[in-house]
C-alpha cells in the first residue's frame, strides 16, 4: 500500500514537473521575444541619451537620473523610463509653467477666433502642439518601459519555473526509489517462513 502511494505521489510530481518546463519555455520566450522588441522599437527612434551640457540645465534630481545612460542609444525600458520622466516631462513642464496638456489645451480652445489669431494665441497654440507631441512621446516610451518590465517578469518566473520543475524531478526519483525499497522489504517480509517472523 505504502509503496503504491508512494508512486502515485511521485508521478503525480512528474507531472507538475513536465507543466513547469513548459511553463518555463513559454516564459522564456516571452522574455526574449519581449526584449527583443522592446529593443528593436526603441532603437529604430534614433535617440541618444543626453550628457554634458545637455543636462547643465535640469534639476540636480533629473541629471543624476540620466548621467548612467549618457551618450548612449536609448534601447532599453530603463532608459526609456529615465528619458520620458527626468528629460521630456521636464521640459514640458518648463515650457508650459507646470501646466498639463489639459490644462493648456482648455485655455486654448476657450479662447475665441480673433484671440486665437493673436500673437498671444499663436503662441498658446504652438505650447498647445508641443505638450501633445511631447505627452505623445512619453506614452510610447512608458509603454516600452512596461513591456520591459513584463519581459523581466517573465524571465524571472522562468527561472522559478525551472527551479521547481528541478526539485519536482529529484523528488520524483526520490519518490521511485523509495516505493521500490518499500515493496522490496515488503517481498521479503513476505517471503520469511512463519515461526522466523514470530
Amino acid at each position: 500500500m505504502r509503496s503504491a502511494f508512494d508512486k502515485l505521489i511521485s508521478w503525480t510530481g512528474l507531472a507538475l514537473a513536465a507543466v513547469l518546463l513548459m511553463a518555463g519555455g513559454l516564459l522564456t520566450w516571452a522574455n526574449v521575444f519581449i526584449d527583443n522588441q522592446v529593443h528593436d522599437q526603441l532603437t529604430m527612434q534614433g535617440i541618444t541619451m543626453p550628457e554634458g551640457d545637455a543636462l547643465t540645465g535640469l534639476p540636480e534630481a533629473d541629471a543624476n537620473a540620466l548621467k548612467p545612460y549618457g551618450g548612449s542609444v536609448l534601447d532599453t525600458g530603463s532608459e526609456a523610463k529615465a528619458f520620458a520622466d527626468h528629460y521630456i516631462l521636464v521640459h514640458m513642464n518648463e515650457a508650459s509653467g507646470d501646466r498639463t496638456y489639459e490644462d493648456v489645451s482648455g485655455e486654448y480652445i476657450a479662447m475665441t477666433g480673433e484671440q486665437k489669431a493673436s500673437e498671444e494665441g499663436q503662441a498658446l497654440g504652438g505650447l498647445r502642439q508641443t505638450l501633445f507631441m511631447g505627452n505623445t512621446l512619453r506614452g510610447l516610451l512608458l509603454y516600452g518601459y512596461a513591456f520591459a518590465t513584463m519581459g523581466t517578469i517573465a524571465g524571472i518566473a522562468a527561472i522559478g519555473s525551472f527551479v521547481g520543475a528541478a526539485i519536482l524531478l529529484v523528488l520524483f526519483g526520490l519518490g521511485i526509489w523509495h516505493a521500490r525499497r518499500v515493496a522490496g522489504s515488503a517481498e521479503a517480509t513476505a517471503s520469511k517462513p512463519v515461526h522466523q517472523m514470530a
